[in-house]
């Protein structure tokens, strides 16, 4: 097991004001229960966008009359911690970045303002979409697979092809953490919206995107209300995984031509110069 998942990552400072709240507080709100019962959406098609936050605030807005905002505990930014696990010869990864059509991820995500935590598998289906499964998971077990967690996992990734050797080996890795707002858009699909973006990992490396926003659309079908938007302001889906991408910042020596476009962002990297230098220079 992992030693200490909260030894894992620098401690989450207190929330700071933030232009995304601002636009948010001007919502009205959602109940986290019906916004599950509304779009559930767990087989769906999801499109990541990397903007600065001007972008996104102008795009935002252009969709927002008729937009509703998850609203949980008086929150409307909500922290989130991810623990994805991937083998010692980054398997998960390695599937991810050569496109393979059937890759998974697997990760637990710990809701920090609530206290609750689940774990998750997702694979890809035959005509591309995202399935996402998950269970109840005890937040003080985030930073590892406990015998029942690797059993569920198990039982996914092997009924999609993967060796049963994949699932053995699987261990904590990139940790990624982020303030999320989630939105319910009129047309039924949802929207995402995350900021303070952190990745670190076991040897202590970190990387931070502090002027840039990651916007995810999730629809069940084409694109939806905000894909449009997004699309007639210039903006185009990117390829950034937090996974993907956050192992890539953080291990330079892997295979990274999926992610080098995305990589050119103002990433901040702490406290490694050695390997900073060798991630411009790649």
């Amino acid at each position: 097991m992992i030693a200490g998942f909260e030894q894992r990552a620098p401690a989450r400072p207190a929330p700071a004001a933030h232009p995304v709240e601002g636009f948010a507080a001007g919502l009205p709100p959602i109940a986290l229960d019906d916004l599950v019962s509304e779009a559930p959406l767990m087989t769906r098609v999801d499109r990541k966008y990397l903007l600065p936050v001007s972008d996104a605030l102008r795009t935002l807005e252009s969709v927002a009359p008729g937009a509703r905002v998850l609203e949980i505990a008086g929150r409307r930014r909500l922290a989130y911690d991810s623990v994805y696990f991937d083998t010692a010869e980054h398997t998960a990864y390695r599937l991810t970045a050569q496109r393979r059509r059937r890759r998974f991820k697997v990760r637990t995500r710990r809701y920090v303002d609530t206290e609750t935590c689940f774990l998750e598998a997702k694979t890809k289906d035959g005509r591309g979409r995202t399935v996402k499964q998950r269970i109840p998971y005890a937040a003080a077990d985030a930073g590892a697979l406990t015998p029942e967690g690797r059993a569920f996992v198990g039982h996914i990734l092997t009924t999609n092809g993967h060796p049963a050797a994949t699932v053995a080996g699987l261990t904590a890795g990139t940790t990624s953490r982020y303030r999320r707002t989630t939105l319910l858009l009129p047309d039924g699909s949802r929207a995402t919206i995350d900021t303070d973006l952190l990745w670190c990992d076991e040897s202590g490396a970190r990387a931070r995107l502090d002027c840039h926003v990651i916007v995810e659309s999730k629809s069940v079908g084409p694109r939806s209300e905000l894909d449009s938007a997004l699309w007639r302001a210039g903006h185009r889906p990117t390829s950034i995984s937090k996974f993907g991408t956050g192992t890539a910042a953080l291990h330079p020596e892997l295979p990274r031509n999926k992610w080098a476009r995305t990589l050119l962002a103002p990433f901040i990297y702490e406290p490694d110069t050695r390997h900073t230098q060798q991630r411009n220079t790649r």
